[in-house]
């Protein structure tokens, strides 16, 4: 999955899941030392337990962050895997 940020400095999120696990996850963009560090730490983590520890952080005064977008990526996918 392909995801395009918002309000970011990254402009883009790729994503591998399976089974409900995120296997890959690779920013394009942003501040590379902390999205590489974000998208390490949830690989191997179950969908919903990511969407519950990164949705709603904030970077400075934007009202999201790479995370947070993360966040809304997986929810994306789930929202689409529903259908």
């Amino acid at each position: 999955m392909n995801y395009k940020t918002h309000g970011v400095c990254s402009r883009e999120i790729h994503l591998d899941i399976e089974n409900g696990k995120i296997i890959h996850a690779e920013f394009v963009g942003g501040c590379s030392g902390n999205t590489q560090g974000v998208a390490r730490l949830v690989e191997g983590m179950d969908v919903d337990e990511a969407i519950r520890r990164l949705e709603g952080i904030h970077c400075g005064p934007r009202p999201t962050s790479c995370p947070d977008q993360l966040a809304q990526a997986l929810k994306q996918y789930k929202d689409q895997a529903s259908i």
